[in-house]
């Protein structure tokens, strides 16, 4: 990777901040432009140092995750957002990714999963802790607000060789990706459009115009 991913965090426990700097300063394609446990002073902060990546925690005095997210969503479009939090509720999850986190992450996540997140996030992609996932599966959130379907450019390739009834492996090879990753993409892409089956989501993304 030539640039390094520039990352911002906020947390107002300041041992929190000391433990996910040795993590992140510890991978060479990162950097920590910030960190903050005023979530007042990251709103300012994080405007003119402008991160790749912001890991945030959602309980905060004077501003939660949640409104600082969605204060500074419309302001940074190429700043992505992910949620470090020990709440792994509905209610949490739906709040955070309506305010527009591509991230949810529990604080009891491993080092490969925190840095794989970051990574996930960076491309492009949605990244959630496995208990995070199970909630949203079976108690979808992906209504109100989230019901409109934002398929991205490497989903729609994904949807494009699930079609052309490629397994796993060949889609990998055939987009430069690793097999984990076109699960994850799998995964997301079942998520946000509801659809349950490979015949039902061809069906979806030819009536929606997303393949021919």
């Amino acid at each position: 990777m030539a640039d390094k991913i520039k990352i911002y965090l906020v947390d107002d426990h300041q041992m929190l901040l000391d433990g996910l700097k040795a993590i992140i300063s510890s991978e060479k394609d990162f950097e920590i432009v910030g960190e903050c446990t005023l979530p007042l002073l990251a709103f300012e902060q994080i405007q003119l140092l402008k991160p790749d990546i912001v890991l945030t925690d959602i309980n905060m005095p004077e501003l939660s995750g949640i409104d600082l997210v969605r204060k500074l969503k419309p302001r940074m479009n190429d700043t992505k957002f992910i949620a470090l939090s020990m709440y792994g509720e509905r209610s949490y999850i739906k709040d955070m990714l309506q305010a527009g986190v591509k991230g949810y992450i529990l604080k009891n996540t491993g080092r490969e999963e925190l840095v794989r997140a970051i990574k996930t996030v960076y491309e492009g992609n949605e990244f959630f802790s496995e208990e995070v996932e199970n909630v949203i599966e079976s108690n979808p959130v992906n209504d109100e607000k989230i019901n409109t379907i934002n398929l991205t450019e490497r989903e729609v390739d994904i949807i494009d060789c699930i079609a052309k009834e490629m397994t796993n492996a060949q889609i990998a090879d055939a987009l430069f990706i690793s097999e984990r990753t076109v699960e994850t993409h799998r995964k997301n892409i079942f998520r946000k459009t509801g659809i349950k089956g490979v015949v039902g989501l061809v069906k979806f993304a030819l009536d929606k115009g997303f393949i021919k």
